[in-house]
Formats: structure tokens, sequence, C-alpha cells
């Protein structure tokens, strides 16, 4: 059970980390009030009701209110990684090489502890203390 707990926490923090230094757009085209289109990483595709600003005679020109709107949502990227360790003190190298060197040395002669009782038999019982001790309501 802990080491599927590990398992899933670590990819959890692995999405955490993915999707904190990974930027996108969405991008949404708009009819009116309607939505028509939405894209995420490219451009929303339009619904072909574009007016054309196109006038055929010099001089005389008709401008129209274009009824499509498009609206893009961007999430940038986290920029401000630490990617140098140069600001470590004096006092925290002095702690991390004592931790590790007391964690490697924490299990070491673990195996040459001998005990002396394990080689003997325990005494036999001939009379039970706990019996003559004891007191009992009838």
């Amino acid at each position: 059970m802990k080491q599927f707990s590990h398992k899933i926490m670590a990819l959890v923090m692995a999405f955490v980390v993915l999707f904190s230094t990974t930027s996108f757009a969405i991008t949404e085209h708009y009819c009116g009030d309607t939505l028509m289109d939405t894209s995420i990483f490219s451009k929303a595709s339009s619904c072909g009701m574009e007016m054309e600003s196109k006038s055929t005679v010099e001089g005389c020109s008709i401008a129209k209110e274009n009824c499509c709107t498009e609206q893009q949502i961007l999430k940038s990227a986290q920029d401000e990684m630490q990617t140098s360790t140069d600001k470590i003190s004096f006092e925290q190298k002095l702690f991390i090489a004592s931790f590790i060197y007391t964690y490697t040395n924490l299990f070491e002669g673990l195996d040459k502890n001998v005990s002396s009782f394990e080689e003997y038999a325990p005494p036999v019982v001939t009379i039970q203390i706990y019996k003559i001790d004891e007191s009992y309501l009838i």
C-alpha cells in the first residue's frame, strides 16, 4: 500500500511540474454572442460570416461592423526556475555532508550484533509464580 501511494504521489508531482512549465493558448471564435468554435494550441476556425472591406466604387465606401470576434486566453509558462545551487551556505553544506555520512553509516555493523542468549534454551518452569500471587473473587 505504501509503495502504491508513493507511486501515485510521484505521478501527481510529475504532472504538476509538467503543467506548471508548459504554456498554451485557448482561442475562441464568437459570432455575435454565440460561441462558434474553441481551439487549443491553434487558431479557431471561423464561421464564414466575416465582412470583406472591398469597395467596388472609388470614393464610395460603406463600412459595416463585423459581427465576429475572437478571444484568446493565454496561460504563460513559469520562467523563474532556479537552476544554480551557488547560494548554499557553509552551514548548509556541513549539514548535508554530516547527514549523508551518518545515514550511510547508520546500518553498518548490525549483522555483527550477536546475542548470547539465542544459543541457550529457556529454563524449565516448575512453579507458575503468577498463579501464587493472584487472588480470585468467588
